[in-house]
């Protein structure tokens, strides 16, 4: 059953006002938000009356405009937050739900200690997230280029077992409410969590997870849209969640020629718990919007080690699209070729029947 919402008008006992980003925002404890109009300039269609915010199906967080709502609650019943410190942590783990009980500050440091998919990275690199908070510094040589977690390498000592103590007290509460997940940190706070009416609104709209999308030479491709490790990149056919090394951390009015001067021949693609992939070629479309990356898996026992993935924006993010896997080298590059709406001159390959 999809979650039913109630109007943004009732449920609410108490109504505030804060500036974020420069916005004049009316804002109740119900989670709902009135971005009033700018003096002297055009009405925007989310101005002037009260929203829960649309949801965004890729990130599962409410947006008004451009910005995300639960942040703008937090700011107006918890204060401002320096933003390259703290993030909104939902406490339920429901991103629809942005009452203000439901929302707190955290550290970045806490909330990446409350990520499963950070929490895999982490194992990934060290092999044990009790190990990272013992001594945060065992992340300094084995993070590479990967700006997701890199900052985590100057966390002191004190810090991390300060943030370390604050989730066993929430853990404790959590033992008080008969949720538990066990004794260790990552033993409750990684665990499946019983599902809620957001897991329960997702199986009601699959769909929105399944897209069509349209390459440069017009055919009609459908994928299975998932997170991957990165905060700012999603990924269309991977069947396990992967960092994308060369993926750029922020967004600007060019993202996909941002994405494109971060790459190099020989340069790590891609990397998840299996494996890596390294660059053997890559383009960019006229019109700056399509990216295309040839890539070879470092396991020397894999069966189709070539990779074409397409890169595109989608919801202002970095959509990865997994286009194919090959058994050859030349099948790779010639299907990278195609899929650029060239013409191919080298002939058949035992990829085109398989």
């Amino acid at each position: 059953m999809a979650m039913i919402e109630v109007s943004p008008d009732t449920d609410y006992l108490e109504e505030k006002e804060c500036y974020y980003k420069g916005e004049h925002y009316s804002v109740r404890d119900n989670g709902a938000v009135f971005r009033h109009h700018r003096e002297g300039k055009r009405l925007r269609k989310d101005d002037d009356f009260w929203t829960f915010g649309t949801k965004n199906n890729v990130s599962g967080y409410k947006f008004i405009g451009s910005e995300r709502v639960h942040i703008i609650v937090a700011t107006a019943f918890y204060g401002p937050k320096e933003s390259k410190i703290y993030v909104v942590d939902h406490i339920d783990t429901n991103r629809c739900n942005n009452r203000k009980e439901n929302l707190r500050w955290l550290t970045r440091l806490e909330n990446a200690l409350g990520n499963p998919i950070t929490r895999k990275r982490i194992e990934f690199l060290v092999g044990d997230i009790q190990k990272f908070i013992d001594d945060p510094s065992c992340l300094r040589d084995v993070t590479g280029s990967n700006q997701d977690i890199m900052w985590m390498r100057t966390v002191s000592s004190e810090e991390a077992r300060n943030s370390y103590n604050r989730m066993m007290e929430w853990a404790q509460k959590r033992n008080e409410a008969n949720v538990s997940r066990g004794g260790r940190l990552d033993e409750w706070i990684f665990s499946p969590e019983t599902k809620s009416s957001q897991d329960e609104d997702q199986i009601d709209s699959q769909d929105d997870m399944r897209i069509e999308i349209v390459s440069i030479t017009g055919k009609k491709h459908f994928f299975t849209i998932s997170d991957s490790i990165d905060s700012i990149a999603i990924q269309g056919n991977w069947t396990t969640p992967t960092n994308f090394l060369c993926c750029p951390h922020e967004l600007s009015h060019t993202p996909i020629e941002d994405y494109y001067s971060n790459l190099r021949i020989d340069k790590v693609f891609c990397r998840s718990l299996y494996g890596e992939s390294k660059i053997l070629d890559f383009a960019i479309s006229k019109d700056k919007q399509h990216l295309w990356v040839l890539s070879k898996s470092t396991d020397e026992e894999a069966i189709k080690p070539w990779l074409l993935a397409e890169i595109i924006m989608y919801k202002n993010s970095f959509l990865h699209l997994n286009r194919h896997s090959f058994f050859t080298e030349v099948g790779g590059r010639k299907y990278f070729i195609l899929a650029q709406g060239k013409e191919w001159t080298g002939g058949d390959c035992i990829d085109d029947y398989c």
